[in-house]
């Protein structure tokens, strides 16, 4: 929390000055940055546990599609439990499977999308996890060593995020 005060803090003593080009503070890039993964995160979530619900709906579908179609069978609608017969849930639990397969794929683009713009944040910040430098700093010596002398201003810029 104390970060987000003095990210505050910042920006009106940030703002008015004219030196720097970047724009947002150092804190304020490091915190969208971990917002968007979090965002990220969630969606990965959110799109695993519909995943669970298909493969629920699916073992429930393929049970019933084996049973007498005039049987009575439970089903939970809105925390109340209901009696039907199996003929009447049947078609629902299919639909509601289309439905929660539909929402999958359009979390799944979401999460795309929301990888390719956090992949431009991070090259347009020139952002680097922690232990992802350490590869490239050991494979590539004399590159990282040319772009520090001949852009200076893109890697003293740059930001480390754990």
């Amino acid at each position: 929390m104390a970060a987000n005060s003095s990210s505050t803090g910042n920006k009106s003593s940030s703002g008015g000055g004219a030196g720097k080009q970047s724009g947002p503070s150092a804190e304020q890039v490091v915190a969208t940055f971990q917002r968007m993964r979090q965002e990220q995160r969630n969606m990965a979530s959110k799109a695993a546990e519909l995943e669970m619900d298909i493969n629920e709906h699916s073992l429930v579908i393929e049970t019933l599609k084996e049973v007498d179609p005039s049987r009575k069978c439970f089903r939970l609608i809105g925390g109340v439990l209901v009696e039907r017969t199996v003929k009447e849930v049947l078609p629902a639990l299919e639909s509601n499977k289309t439905v929660i397969s539909e929402i999958v794929e359009t979390i799944n683009t979401q999460m795309q999308a929301k990888g390719r713009e956090l992949t431009e944040y991070r090259e347009r910040y020139n952002i680097r996890l922690v232990g992802e430098g350490e590869g490239e700093a050991q494979g590539q010596p004399a590159a990282s060593s040319s772009n520090s002398e001949g852009g200076g201003s893109k890697s003293g810029a740059g930001v480390l995020v754990s």
